[in-house]
């Protein structure tokens, strides 16, 4: 852990502790009512964590970020290029895979707003090369609609990966892996407006890039970035980072009282009992 006194108060003397392991690339991780589900994006495979692991969906579209809806369903941000849902009977739905008939770049991640709306970021970090087959001229932030409109809401960060909306959802922050920078929105009822930074993580490095994040009950920000999780408060100032034995990728808070940040992070699975929580997400 490197910080201040701050982080401190956050976390408090606990440590990072590995879950599993032996993986490709984890991505994604949800908590369900009782167990934890997230993605192997290579493995094509969603793995749920219940004291042990095992295979919970396979193939899963090469799924990057995993969300639940309002009615607890399932949402997949594919590589294959879809925003999917799992019924509960277990088939699949596909949600949207083309915006203004050119297909999706391959999306990333993704939060629910409480309305039911779906925001989800487009890269092209599923492409070969990141390229090949391409449509799109630009990586998008986008909004689903509960009737299946979907809405470009931003086309201006480069590569949009991690987001997460403040706890009164008047404000969305979008990570641009590309530069290791969060930038912060307003959000009107349809729209994402006054487009500003919020933090700079570093530089890209080999120590990771700024990509997913959770924020919790009081408005901090935990973004995966350069050296670890990086801990904003709400107007971002930094506090710290958490740093993992491996490179992480994303988090999600969990746990009985969601006061658990689990972390996956390269081959492995990881947690962190706080003292801060956060909500279902």
């Amino acid at each position: 852990m490197i910080g201040s006194q701050k982080l401190s108060d956050i976390i408090g003397e606990n440590k990072v502790e590995k879950l599993a392991e032996g993986f490709q690339f984890t991505e994604g991780p949800v908590w369900m009512d009782d167990y934890l589900l997230f993605s192997d994006i290579p493995a094509d495979t969603v793995y749920k964590y219940q004291e042990g692991t095992e295979v919970y969906l396979k193939p899963s579209g090469h799924s990057n970020g995993l969300a639940l809806d309002k009615q607890g369903r399932l949402l997949l941000c594919e590589h294959d290029r879809r925003l999917t849902r799992l019924e509960m009977d277990g088939s699949k739905t596909v949600l949207t895979e083309s915006y203004e008939g050119k297909r999706l770049n391959s999306p990333n991640d993704l939060a629910v707003k409480s309305d039911g709306s779906i925001y989800f970021t487009d890269p092209p970090y599923g492409l070969p090369n990141r390229n090949e087959g391409k449509e799109l001229e630009f990586c998008g932030v986008y909004r689903l609609d509960l009737d299946g409109t979907l809405t470009l809401l931003d086309d201006s960060v480069p590569l949009p990966n991690g987001l997460a909306f403040s706890p009164d959802e008047k404000m969305l922050y979008v990570a641009d892996s590309g530069s290791a920078k969060i930038y912060s929105f307003d959000v009107t009822e349809r729209r994402l407006e006054n487009k500003r930074l919020f933090a700079k993580l570093g530089e890209v490095d080999g120590t990771g890039a700024a990509d997913g994040m959770k924020v919790d009950v009081d408005g901090n920000v935990f973004c995966t970035g350069p050296g670890g999780i990086h801990v904003l408060g709400p107007k971002g100032t930094s506090y710290g980072i958490i740093v993992c034995p491996e490179i992480p990728a994303n988090v999600a808070w969990g746990g009985d009282d969601y006061k658990t940040l689990y972390i996956t992070a390269r081959t492995g699975l990881y947690s962190l009992k706080m003292l801060t929580g956060g909500t279902r997400t």
